[in-house]
Parts: structure tokens; C-alpha cells; sequence
């Protein structure tokens, strides 16, 4: 992809990926967090439709976005209020040169490593990828699929109130 569409569309996938990646860190509220979260995997997953890889796309909004966020979602809502805040901590402080020094760590590996573009277009399709992840792969997929659903379950069955089980003891 060549002229000023797939630039501009980068420029503005990387401000939005970066700025909803700040709102992850900086927001007090965790249902805030995981929203901003979920608007900086949108961005990532754009930036695969960007980089020709549509599959690499749809399987992060489908994973990340459907499955990872939703469940952290639940997990948030599903816990007592009382734990909902992100609260003052006093790493904040080391977090913010851990940071700086891993943006420096960053900055030299990218202006200090000769990068190279292919020439011609990647030989797997979508199509391919597919027809392997449901035959090849299917056994660790659906391996995956039954570990997020248990996990699933075993975030409703941790917060259930006395009265909750209680009333399913009598049924």
C-alpha cells in the first residue's frame, strides 16, 4: 500500500492505540482501564489490517477484544464495588523510570537495526491459515477454547455470594 491514506491511517491508529494505552495506565477506575484496553487492541488489530495480515486482525479483535477484555470484564463487574478502584501505589515512582528506560532501550533498537521490506506478497492466505488452524492446530484451539470457558466459570463461581449458593443448594 502506497500514498498518504496508509500513512494517515498509521499516524492516527498509533495516536489512538498509544493515547487508549495511557488511559490504561492512568485510570483510577478498572471498568475505565479495561474499556481504554479494549479501544488499544482495536488499534493494534488495525494496525495488522494495515500490515496485509487481515487474519492476524480479526483473530485479535476476536481473541482479545471478544474474549480476553470481555472476561476481564466480567470479572471486574462480577467482584464486590469495594475492589473497583485503582488505588495510589508507591511504585509509581520506579514505574515511571522503568518506563523512560525502556522507551530509551526502545528508541536505539529501532534507529540502530537495518530494516528490510519483502518484496513479494506473503504465499499463505487467510484461507490456508484457516484450513490449518482447523485441521493442524484444532486439538490446541479447542484446548484453549475449554480453558477460557473454565476460567470463565471459575471467575462467577469465586464471587458468589452465601445467598447466591445457598438458593441453588434448595433447587
Amino acid at each position: 500500500m502506497h500514498g498518504a491514506g496508509p500513512n494517515l491511517a498509521f499516524w492516527v491508529l498509533a495516536a489512538l492505540t498509544l493515547v487508549s494505552a495511557g488511559g490504561v495506565m492512568v485510570s483510577r477506575n478498572l471498568l475505565h482501564a479495561v474499556l481504554f484496553l479494549i479501544v488499544s487492541f482495536l488499534g493494534v488489530a488495525g494496525f495488522f489490517i494495515l500490515l496485509s495480515a487481515p487474519f492476524l486482525g480479526m483473530a485479535q479483535i476476536i481473541i482479545y477484544v471478544g474474549a480476553i477484555a470481555v472476561l476481564v470484564l466480567f470479572a471486574i463487574l462480577l467482584t464486590p464495588r469495594a475492589g473497583r478502584d485503582n488505588g495510589e501505589t508507591r511504585w509509581a515512582a520506579p514505574g515511571v523510570l522503568l518506563s523512560i528506560a525502556l522507551m530509551a532501550v526502545l528508541l536505539f533498537v529501532i534507529t540502530d537495526t537495518k530494516w528490510t521490506t519483502a518484496k513479494d506478497a506473503p504465499e499463505i492466505t487467510a484461507a490456508d491459515l484457516g484450513q490449518a488452524l482447523l485441521s493442524t492446530w484444532v486439538l490446541p484451539f479447542e484446548i484453549a477454547s475449554v480453558l477460557l470457558t473454565a476460567a470463565l466459570i471459575g471467575s462467577i463461581m469465586l464471587v458468589r455470594s452465601p445467598e447466591e449458593e445457598a438458593e441453588d443448594a434448595l433447587q
